[in-house]
């Protein structure tokens, strides 16, 4: 799977939002948010989507799977600063086999800051390629 660039500006395709204050760590000198802090931001998201749904990070490692990230891309648009509540909506977009995509529109009031995705690998315990669990498929119900 390689990411699809095709991410959705539009916050009501995402079935799951959460807010991030910016800190002063997550910034530079001149009070913007450093390129770097947004993948936290995504991973923070990401965890708390799973456990919306009812499965927790903790349980799905405990089953016996893990969520390898193999690719990242974030799009920038408008500097967060500190302070700034980012709104990331979070939804997975596509999936086949043993890897997923993840969408994320990130947002300051109305105003996109930016656009990512992540493709993940998922793995047993070794690290070697395993299929989704059957529960995943149903994190694209909501997908256009």
């Amino acid at each position: 799977m390689r990411v699809n660039l095709d991410i959705s500006t539009v916050p009501e395709d995402y079935r799951f939002h959460h807010d991030i204050r910016v800190r002063f760590a997550e910034t530079d000198a001149m009070g913007v948010m450093h390129h770097a802090s947004y993948v936290p931001f995504l991973e923070e998201s990401r965890v708390e989507f799973l456990r919306e749904l009812g499965h927790p990070y903790k349980d799905i490692r405990a089953a016996g799977y893990d969520l390898a990230v193999l690719e990242c891309v974030v799009q920038y648009r408008l500097s967060a600063r500190f302070e700034d509540i980012v709104r990331v909506h979070t939804r997975v977009s596509s999936l086949k086999g043993a890897t997923f995509q993840m969408d994320y529109l990130l947002m300051i009031d109305d105003d996109i800051c930016a656009s990512a995705a992540t493709v993940h690998g998922v793995v047993d315990p070794s690290g070697r390629a395993t299929r989704a669990p059957g529960w995943m498929k149903d994190l694209l119900t909501d997908v256009a």
